[in-house]
């Protein structure tokens, strides 16, 4: 989020799969200013979407038609050290953009697909070419290796958390 303020951005956000949402810059609309919060907020996103029905004159499922439809499933390793998680996750990014597409393509490429882009600014997040994401993450508060995946279906999603956990379990 800070990367995003440098850059100029003007409405910075960030959520984590606990429920947690993130506001890093001030947000207005209309005359009223919602502050950066952040920290941790369960709450915002509620009442986000309970306001824009309001100011819309439509009901919720009516915003939601409106949205692309993505998944989400989210799991951990227990027991795996923090040290061991990013010692890891470092081995599938040196730095060389090419070596570690082959290596995250060793990893997950039968299940998954080819590379289509890496972003390393909390763990590691892969997107494939079919628009399916696996995001690998230490934990920072627990002895704990976390993955969160993004799919077309929840179907798809939960059946890709239980692949990754599978793959990170061999990295025991």
């Amino acid at each position: 989020m800070e990367k995003a303020l440098t850059a100029g951005r003007q409405r910075v956000v960030g959520y984590e799969a606990n429920g947690g949402f993130l506001t890093a810059s001030n947000i207005s609309i209309g005359d009223k200013t919602l502050r950066a919060l952040p920290t941790r907020d369960a709450l915002i996103v509620h009442l986000a979407i309970v306001l824009l029905s309001i100011q819309k004159g439509k009901r919720i499922s009516e915003l939601m038609s409106h949205l692309p439809q993505r998944f989400t499933h989210s799991n951990r390793l227990k027991d795996f050290p923090t040290a061991k998680s990013l010692q890891t996750i470092k081995k599938l990014q040196s730095g060389d953009a090419e070596k570690d597409r082959r290596a995250i393509e060793t990893e997950f490429g039968f299940h998954f697909g080819r590379v289509s882009s890496v972003d390393t600014t909390d763990g590691l997040r892969i997107t494939f070419q079919n628009n399916e994401v696996v995001h690998l993450r230490a934990s920072g508060n627990a002895p704990e290796f976390r993955c969160y995946n993004e799919a077309d279906t929840p179907e798809k999603a939960f059946q890709m958390n239980e692949i990754c956990l599978e793959i990170m379990s061999g990295w025991r």
